[in-house]
């Protein structure tokens, strides 16, 4: 197949972006995939700092890390997204070159712990900020559970009034697939 499916192209734009040396965020853990694949990009002189509410979120990354050998590349979080700039150095601040969030609930977790559209949405506004120019920040939106309709409409609502000066704003998305099927936002930062 040509056309990338959803998490494929969410990996070939962080590919693109980050590299060696380079700051990074993983906004929403979860299992850890999206860390050690952000720990890899950036290489033993870069760093990841990661989120998540979850203790088994952190956890499993922890251990996840661990097998790759990439622990002294990443810091975790027990935190909200939402206090990212509480939580982050403040060398962070003009540096940050991406940030992936995947919307919607810990897979293999409590489906009732889900992100919510207003500490999302504080997150992006926070990260957007500590973007160096060419920054990217990624959502990957799932939306088929309780709640994940509200969130989606109101990121879609938020990306689409971002300034196109100051912003690119991207929607990557299969239009025919059914049951509500996953797709990215993708924010680059035009203006530092």
């Amino acid at each position: 197949m040509k056309l990338e499916r959803v998490l494929p192209f969410a990996k070939s734009i962080l590919s693109k972006t980050v590299t060696q040396g380079d700051i990074t965020i993983d906004a929403t853990i979860g299992n850890g995939h999206d860390t050690v694949f952000l720990a890899d990009l950036v290489g033993e002189t870069g760093h990841v700092y990661g989120f998540d509410i979850q203790d088994e979120a952190i956890q499993a990354t922890s251990a996840r890390l661990s097998e790759h050998s990439l622990t002294d590349r990443v810091t975790l979080f027990k935190e909200s997204h939402a206090k990212a700039a509480d939580c982050l150095p403040a060398t962070v601040s003009g540096n940050l070159a991406s940030a992936i969030f995947n919307l919607g609930y810990l897979p293999g977790g409590d489906k009732e712990i889900v992100t919510k559209p207003a500490s999302t949405i504080r997150a992006i506004e926070q990260l957007y900020s500590m973007m160096k120019q060419g920054g990217v920040i990624i959502l990957v939106i799932y939306h088929g559970h309780p709640g994940g309709k509200m969130e989606r409409d109101a990121l879609l609502e938020y990306a689409g009034q971002l300034d196109q000066k100051k912003a690119h704003v991207l929607q990557y998305q299969f239009l025919n697939q059914k049951n509500s099927a996953p797709f990215i936002i993708a924010i680059e930062k035009m203006q530092a």
